[in-house]
Order: structure tokens, then sequence, then C-alpha cells
């Protein structure tokens, strides 16, 4: 939990800015809240508040989500072996599975800790929600969150977490590799899209 409260703060920032983005999209109040309780997934839910607030209905937002958080195929399939417990327990327990903890939670070569898994998880999930209802209840006063560069809170934390995950030049280009076929997906492929690509590139490293 002590190692994931670094991440914790930019998480925080991060969900203030969705709830000011979910109140700008006419979502109301308790639905960004409740969202951020049942998805806890950033960048999905930002996509979807995103196709809303554009006029996109909720299937289109419903697709965005789902392609950007395919992602956790393979993550759940990487911290399978950590998650003892019946199915209930296990169902439970991924709900704290998410980029942070998963990156706390690596012990190095493939393998996890289930602790520092939750425990990082129970951190970031309490920032998030709480960072949500901050931005949804005081949206009036923060207004434009580009005034306070919560813009950039997203693309600093991910940068943070690849970097405990690159060990050696293998890791390394496969890394540049996986920005470079998302940079140049972005432009004209739906969103989820240039992530999965990158995905499949970065997945290289594993291999022996």
């Amino acid at each position: 939990m002590r190692m994931a409260i670094p991440l914790a703060i930019a998480v925080f920032g991060f969900a203030v800015s969705f709830g000011v983005v979910a109140r700008a999209a006419d979502m109301g109040i308790v639905a960004p809240i409740a969202m951020s309780l049942t998805t806890f997934a950033g960048s999905a839910q930002f996509a979807a508040a995103s196709v809303v607030g554009t006029g996109g209905g909720i299937a289109a937002a419903i697709v965005a989500a789902v392609l950007l958080n395919s992602r956790y195929l393979p993550i759940g399939i990487s911290v399978a072996p950590a998650m003892t417990g019946n199915a209930v327990k296990r169902f439970l327990s991924a709900q704290l599975v998410v980029d942070e903890s998963w990156a706390v939670g690596h012990l190095g070569g493939g393998r996890y800790s289930r602790g520092r898994l939750l425990g990082a998880g129970v951190v970031v999930y309490c920032a998030w929600v709480g960072g949500t209802a901050v931005g949804v209840l005081g949206a009036q006063y923060v207004g434009d969150p580009l005034r306070f560069g919560l813009d950039v809170v997203s693309p600093v934390l991910f940068l943070a977490l690849l970097k405990g995950q690159i060990s050696d030049r293998r890791a390394l280009v496969c890394a540049l590799l996986g920005v470079a076929v998302a940079l140049s997906l972005t432009p004209f492929a739906s969103p989820g899209v240039p992530l999965i690509a990158s995905t499949v590139v970065c997945l290289l490293g594993l291999r022996k």
C-alpha cells in the first residue's frame, strides 16, 4: 500500500479530471461516481464520457470502453496464478487489478504477489473513486482541467509504470515499438485499437 501512494496521488488528479469531464458531458452526479465504483478503469471511463459528451450513443460508448479495457485480458492471465481462493473471491480480487497495482505487484520473471496486487489496488481504488467525487461535486469550482495540467497526469503516470518494467534491452525495444505502433495508428484508428495493436508488439518481450 505504501508503494502505491505516489501512484495514487496521480490517479486522484486523473480522477478529478474525469469527474469534471463527466459533468460537462451531462452525466449528472450519481452516474460518474457509480461508474468509478463499478468500472474502475480510467481510460475506458474517459472514452465513454467523451463519446457521450460529443453526442454518441450508449452503444458506441460501451464499445470504446470495452476496446480500451481489453488489455485486462492478458493482464488477468498474467496474475491468475497469484489469485487463490474460490471463484467469488477471485472475482472480487480481480476488481482491484489495474495498471498501477499490476505494476506494483510484479515480482519479476512473470511472478506476482497477491498481497501487493490487492494492497496497491485498494489504495488506487480509493483515490480513483474519491477523485471522481471531488471532480463531479466541485466541477464548477475546478473549471477547465487543462488549467492545472491534469491532461498530462495520465501519460506521466503510465511512463512511470513503464520505467519499472524495462529491465533489459529487449524490453526497451518492445516498448519503443509499442509506442511507434500506437502513435502511427492514433490519427485514423478507432479509440482503443492503437492500444490493442501496441500491446501485441509489447507481448513479444515475454518470449524467451
